[in-house]
């Protein structure tokens, strides 16, 4: 028997085994068809109760005029679709089917009844997800008997009448537009469909139109070609531009009032995207404004906005830069931001960052409010009530006058008080009142953040250099060990949309070679292109080196070689450098065209073998001082002398370290002698008093700190006179080059 049976169906092993006995009876004589029978084990009275029982079905349908009565698509005609097989008979079974329980034997079956397989199935051994029954019968356990695999969709058509269905999560869908839900149905308990989804429109019309309006037309979330939604959007997209500016939140009507708005106008059977369409297509035409939005109806405070006061954009000389607003407490991006073109970041210096972000007229008046906050008590008493001394001092200052120059005047006036520079305390300041700049590469993507431009130039010198040097249009060489021929410009310029960007060429000392390279500011383009004409002299003009080697006496030669060189001819080669860096200096600085060029390299090769003699005269006793001081250095020292020692050391590895006598000059070099002259003095009296010792370099190293900070030209001046300070604090008997005190200093770093 088990020749019949099918994996996946009972009910088709029986048709298996009736399609076996048709052909068997056709082909045997009736004793011989009885005899096979009972070879097989099949009872042969009960076969043909089961022909009988067919018959009889046959004929009934064929009284009914019911299709396959006839013998086609009957069970002994061409082999019938499983599928179909199975779903006329779920017709009448729709009570005895089940879903099998996780990975367990068990079905749930109708009205939470609970069956099981019966071992003699042939499906037993690999139970389907859902199975049908032709009988339950109940001995130790309720059995299914004569089972078959089926899909629980095939039920819904055949039991509308009995299944039910429910909806959960109703929720509004941009890309079908329309509001969706899920569906669950079941029959006699049992779950045919879960986490269907389908429309809502027709469950529940009136929440599928709210949802429709709420989410398509007031949230815009909805993608639609209609012009009246293209215009609303923007506008709201303007006041809403309009309260980041202005910081606040009232402007813009709330979704209620917008709700009402389109409540009034639309449809009642209007559920979708579809439905919209369909009714807008015939409504326009009638009045074609219905369902567009006005400024008065959107704002909700029209007479409180003011949009000139939040420009678009300010201005630094001819530069435009773009400004864009946040109200968004807390966040880095909250208050102006500068939008600064990567290449036109050179342009905009360290110290007028603040004053960009303060053109905005709108925001003055807090600012101003901020800026007396912030001043030291003594000087704040004076100016009180802040907002009530800011309303008048406003209408007084100067149109494009930068605010803390114009405050400082209209203070004074009105007081007779002098603020100095720096009592304004900017870091008190609120970060929204900080301006944000934005550094932005040529495709208009933001490459970098921050509130500190000098920062942000530092970070992004790599990526300005290269952005700056596409202004050049190919001028850039590299390699060069002549002068590249002809003339080179002292700018090269470029207009952007923004503005003109301003490129810087020079001559740019690369190794054994030189380079010519566009630089980002004109302060970077001295100092380039002094070091980069100092390198092609040398290479273009006799070494006096050998020459003065071979005139040193021994003593000489030790000495020179004692610190901080490896080599007489290393320390040498650096007094060649500065004597270049004193004759260019003496013709007026570096050449920039080929004529001059060449008078300037005539004059090196005349006049350098006798300008690095003088510089070697002048370098022995300051190598000698400098090999002394660092004798002492590496000596033990007591913990309470380590402060002091690490400082001098630290001066020393700065002053007369590889390569001083270039950095240095030689007009330096008498007071690079005095220098360590005062830091071999201030070794041996400092244990005398460390503690005096220590006071002082507090003084020192706060001034040191803020020159580090201060931009090139400030911070060289200021470094020698930090060491002219040294002197005076820790050796004052050897002078100073010229009067010195802390407060002059800071008042050079203040500007």
């Amino acid at each position: 028997h088990a020749r019949f049976a099918d994996a996946t169906s009972d009910f088709l092993g029986m048709l298996n085994l009736w399609r076996h006995l048709t052909e068997q009876q056709r082909s045997r004589s009736s004793s011989s068809f009885r005899r096979m029978c009972a070879a097989e084990f099949l009872h042969y009275l009960r076969v043909r109760e089961w022909q009988d029982l067919v018959s009889q079905l046959r004929g009934a349908a064929e009284g009914l005029d019911l299709p396959g009565a006839s013998g086609a698509g009957s069970i002994d005609g061409p082999v019938a679709d499983p599928d179909a097989v199975h779903q006329a008979l779920l017709a009448g079974l729709l009570s005895h089917i089940g879903m099998r329980e996780g990975e367990r034997r068990d079905y749930l079956g109708a009205r939470s009844t609970k069956f099981a397989i019966f071992p003699g199935s042939a499906l037993v051994k690999k139970p389907p997800r859902w199975a049908m029954a032709a009988e339950l019968v109940e001995t130790s356990r309720l059995w299914a008997r004569v089972v078959a695999r089926i899909e629980p969709e095939w039920a819904l058509p055949l039991a509308e009448h009995l299944i039910t269905r429910t909806y959960s999560e109703p929720h509004w869908e941009k890309r079908r537009a329309q509001v969706m839900a899920y569906e669950r149905v079941t029959l006699y308990g049992l779950p045919l469909v879960t986490g269907r989804k389908v429309g809502y429109g027709k469950v529940d019309p009136a929440l599928s139109r709210e949802l429709f309006i709420r989410r398509a037309l007031v949230e815009g979330d909805w993608r639609t070609h209609h012009a009246f939604f293209a215009a609303n959007q923007q506008l709201r997209h303007e006041v809403a531009e309009l309260e980041h500016r202005m910081r606040r939140r009232d402007l813009l009507v709330d979704d209620e009032t917008l709700f009402d708005f389109y409540d009034r106008r639309i449809g009642p059977d209007v559920v979708s995207g579809a439905h919209f369409d369909s009714w807008w297509k015939g409504e326009r035409r009638r009045n074609p404004d219905l369902l567009t939005l006005t400024p008065e109806a959107l704002r909700a405070a029209p007479d409180a906005v003011d949009e000139h006061a939040y420009p678009d954009e300010v201005a630094r000389g001819t530069v435009r830069f773009p400004v864009s607003y946040a109200f968004e407490p807390g966040t880095a991006q909250d208050g102006v931001t500068v939008h600064v073109p990567l290449a036109l970041l050179p342009q905009v210096a360290a110290k007028s960052s603040d004053e960009l972000g303060w053109q905005v007229p709108g925001r003055r008046q807090e600012l101003i409010v901020a800026l007396l906050r912030s001043l030291p008590k003594s000087l704040r008493r004076n100016f009180t009530p802040p907002s009530t001394i800011a309303a008048e001092v406003l209408p007084e200052l100067g149109e494009g006058e930068p605010l803390l120059d114009g405050l400082e005047r209209v203070l004074r006036r009105r007081t007779g008080i002098t603020i100095a520079r720096e009592a304004w305390q900017l870091d008190k300041l609120p970060p929204d009142l900080r301006p944000t700049f934005a550094v932005q590469d040529g495709g208009g993507e933001i490459v970098a953040t921050g509130k500190d431009l000098g920062e942000l130039r530092t970070r992004l010198a790599p990526a300005v250099q290269a952005a700056v040097a596409e202004a050049g249009g190919g001028i850039e060489r590299s390699g060069l060990r002549t002068w590249p021929g002809g003339a080179l410009a002292r700018t090269i310029t470029r207009e952007v949309a923004n503005g003109v960007i301003t490129a810087y060429p020079a001559l740019v000392a690369g190794g054994e070679t030189v380079d010519v390279r566009l630089l980002a500011s004109e302060t970077e383009q001295a100092a380039a292109m002094w070091a980069g004409t100092r390198r092609l002299l040398v290479l273009t003009t006799p070494s006096p080196v050998k020459a003065i080697t071979s005139r040193l006496g021994t003593r000489a030669k030790l000495v020179l070689a004692a610190y901080p060189y490896a080599s007489v001819p290393a320390l040498l080669a650096d007094c060649h450098s500065a004597a270049v860096d004193e004759l260019i200096a003496q013709a007026g600085g570096p050449a920039w065209d080929e004529p001059s060029w060449e008078r300037l390299q005539a004059e090196v090769r005349d006049g350098v073998a006798k300008a690095t003699a003088a510089i070697v005269g002048q370098i022995e006793e300051i190598v000698a001082g400098a090999s002394d001081v660092a004798a002492l250095l590496a000596r033990p020292a007591p913990s309470a002398l380590s402060e002091a020692h690490a400082d001098v050391r630290t001066q020393l590895e700065n002053l007369v370290g590889a390569g001083f006598v270039t950095r240095a000059g030689s007009a330096r070099l008498p007071d690079l002698r005095r220098y360590v002259r005062a830091m071999k003095r201030r070794l041996d009296q400092v244990a005398s008093d460390p503690e005096r010792d220590r006071v002082r370099l507090r003084e020192v190293a706060q001034l040191q700190a803020a020159a580090d900070k201060a931009p090139a030209p400030i911070a060289g001046e200021a470094r020698w006179l930090i060491e002219e300070l040294r002197v005076s604090l820790f050796a004052q008997s050897l002078g100073t080059r010229q009067p010195v005190s802390v407060q002059r200093i800071w008042r050079l770093l203040d500007g």
